[in-house]
């Protein structure tokens, strides 16, 4: 598959859109609309005593609050540990001595490029959170018993934090 054709339609601060046409693998055109997204690092942050630190965030897309592990968009250059050392700081007031890798996912990948990489943030110690002017950010500390609870009674619904906490899980599971 290759792309023929890329016109910018919307340019902004976050996302840009794209329209797009598309040489299919059977050859084909096909057109697309695309959003296009630097990508993002989300971190499941873990106290020594074993329990989870996640937020409650306002999220006007989705007009409620959304509990999810910390997370951000890169910044140009930045990588995904850069990410969430920033992140960590600003969103809980932490700052992470172990950040390890827990994988990456597409976040919608029908009609975005954005990936988000997945880590365990361990070592925690306490830094002065920074929270952007748009933000509005609770932590909220469970168990991972409590989030995985709330993932099975739909309270947690972020698809990132879903992720990290299964991804999690799957790692302390007995072998």
């Amino acid at each position: 598959m290759s792309k023929l054709e890329e016109e910018i339609i919307y340019n902004g601060r976050i996302l840009d859109l794209a329209r797009e046409i598309h040489r299919m693998p059977d050859r084909r055109e096909a057109r697309f609309e695309i959003i296009r997204h630097p990508g993002g690092a989300a971190a499941l942050p873990v106290m020594d005593d074993g329990r989870l630190i996640l937020i409650r965030q306002f999220r006007p897309a989705a007009e409620d609050y959304i509990f999810e592990v910390p997370a951000g968009r890169l910044e140009p250059g930045e990588d995904g540990p850069a990410c969430i050392d920033r992140e960590l700081i600003e969103e809980i007031g932490f700052r992470a001595a172990t950040i390890e890798p827990l994988g990456a996912v597409y976040s919608s990948v029908g009609f975005c490029n954005e990936q988000i990489h997945l880590f365990l943030a361990s070592g925690l110690s306490p830094a002065e959170t920074a929270h952007e002017p748009d933000e509005y950010i609770e932590s909220v500390v469970v168990s991972l018993d409590q989030a995985l609870q709330m993932i099975e009674t739909g309270q947690i619904k972020d698809a990132k934090t879903q992720l990290c906490l299964l991804r999690y899980a799957l790692r302390k599971r007995p072998v």
